[in-house]
């Protein structure tokens, strides 16, 4: 990734005259983190761009029913919204967070008068906003291009907001976790992306998820982006499409449950595993 370390190392904790509050605070760290991430063309071509390039191929090659009037292209979209989710929360923390412990970024945060705290609200606010314009972008493409409807009611516009709450939720959580286990900033991208693409192919994005082996649903039910995926089916798919799912249903309380627990588990893993310094540093 390439940050310049004096953007990300910028204590936000005062401007001339004054100090600043906590939500100042931490709407400061977020305007660097995004601007720090908008410099990076690498980051932006593949966390926004890449997922429109999948849709935009994906649906012209597939345009065929899958069963209950849906075609693969409506499909696709709700996948391609969850597998987003994952790039921006996941992927994009897993990969950054190991480059700034890296180059020492970190290791001088955490000795400056800045709260810790301020670094990771600055960092959800990051994936918050480019979340938001990810899925902006993808829900814009599916209709101009491929006839998505979008929701009708707002129950299924509720239920859209929750399940993307939580699946990003989980998604920043685990990613922040998983920044952990890289030993360098440059083995990152290779510990971070295997994981996501493997999920993204368990989970029914690339493939309707009933065509899978049932043991690889199985795996794939044990971790969020199935259930982000069965989630976002609800909403933009027909009602009827529910009696395709494996359960016969969508299962949106189980959808709620399994995200809420990674969501905890998630929590747990940064409080216990998030290191501010190399292992070479102790």
């Amino acid at each position: 990734m390439t940050t310049t370390s004096r953007t990300s190392a910028t204590p936000a904790t005062t401007v001339p005259g004054r100090r600043l509050g906590p939500v100042a605070l931490g709407l400061r760290q977020g305007r660097l983190e995004l601007r720090q991430f908008l410099r990076s063309r690498e980051s932006v071509v593949f966390t926004m761009a890449f997922p429109v390039v999948l849709l935009l191929i994906f649906a012209s090659v597939f345009g065929d029913e899958i069963g209950g009037g849906v075609r693969f292209t409506q499909y696709f979209v709700t996948g391609m919204i969850a597998s987003g989710l994952v790039a921006v929360g996941f992927q994009n923390l897993a990969i950054q967070i190991p480059g700034e412990r890296d180059r020492g970024i970190l290791k001088r945060l955490r000795g400056t008068p800045m709260p810790q705290w301020v670094y990771f609200a600055g960092k959800v606010i990051m994936v918050g906003v480019i979340a938001l314009v990810e899925t902006a972008l993808l829900l814009g493409t599916a209709t101009l291009f491929f006839d998505l409807q979008l929701p009708a009611t707002a129950a299924r516009w509720f239920t859209f907001g929750w399940v993307s709450l939580l699946g990003i939720t989980a998604c920043t959580l685990l990613g922040i976790a998983f920044s952990s286990l890289a030993q360098t900033g440059r083995g990152a991208s290779a510990t971070a992306t295997p994981v996501a693409l493997i999920l993204q192919f368990i989970s029914g994005v690339f493939i309707v998820f009933t065509e899978l082996p049932s043991w690889m649903q199985q795996v794939a039910a044990l971790f969020p982006l199935k259930w982000m995926c069965q989630g976002l089916r609800s909403v933009f798919l027909p009602a009827s499409f529910a009696a395709q799912e494996p359960a016969g249903s969508f299962e949106l309380g189980r959808v709620a449950l399994v995200l809420s627990i990674w969501c905890v588990l998630g929590l747990v893993l940064c409080l216990t595993t998030f290191r501010w310094t190399t292992r070479r540093d102790g």
